[in-house]
C-alpha cells in the first residue's frame, strides 16, 4: 500500500502534451499578420519586411499551441494560397484597417473568396482589424460595418 501512495505523489509521468491546432493566417501585404506573429511569439519586430512564399509560426499558449501557417500577401503569392489550406482548423485574416478604399476592396474580395473555398467554408474565422494605431484607422463601428457588408 505504502508503494501505491508513493507512486501516486511522485511518479505522475510526463505531463500530457498540449493539443494542437493548424491555423491559416492570410490578408494583403502591409496588414501586419508577420508582425502580429511575431509578437505573439515574442520575437523581434524591428527588421520585418513582406513574407515570400510562407512562413510557419509554432505560437504558445498555456493550453495549447498553435501551428500557423502565414501566407505572403502579394499578387503574384495569393494565387496560390488555396493550396495551403489543406488540414487547418481555423483562419485568421489580418485586415488593415488604415488601409486605402481600394485596398480594403481587394481585402473584402479575398476574404469572400476564402469564405467560399470549399476547405475553409465550415472553419472558424477570425477577422482582425490591425494598426489601429495609425491616425488613418478606421474606427470600429466602420470595420463592423464593412464585415457585415461582406458577410450578406
Amino acid at each position: 500500500m505504502d508503494y501505491l501512495c508513493f507512486r501516486t505523489l511522485c511518479c505522475k509521468g510526463p505531463p500530457s502534451p498540449r493539443p494542437e491546432y493548424d491555423l491559416v493566417c492570410i490578408g494583403l501585404t502591409g496588414s501586419g499578420k508577420t508582425s502580429l506573429l511575431s509578437r505573439l511569439c515574442s520575437e523581434a519586430t524591428d527588421n520585418i519586411g513582406p513574407t515570400t512564399g510562407f512562413s510557419i509560426k509554432a505560437v504558445p499558449f498555456q493550453n495549447a499551441v498553435l501551428n500557423v501557417k502565414e501566407l505572403g500577401g502579394a499578387d503574384s503569392i495569393k494565387k496560390y494560397w488555396s493550396r495551403y489550406y489543406q488540414g487547418s482548423q481555423g483562419v485568421v485574416f489580418i485586415l488593415d484597417s488604415a488601409s486605402t478604399d481600394e485596398d480594403l476592396e481587394m481585402a473584402r474580395t479575398e476574404l469572400h473568396s476564402a469564405l467560399q473555398h470549399p476547405q475553409l467554408c465550415t472553419l472558424p474565422f477570425l477577422i482582425l482589424a490591425n494598426h489601429q494605431d495609425k491616425p488613418a484607422a478606421r474606427t470600429t463601428q466602420e470595420v463592423g460595418d464593412w464585415r457585415v457588408l461582406i458577410l450578406t
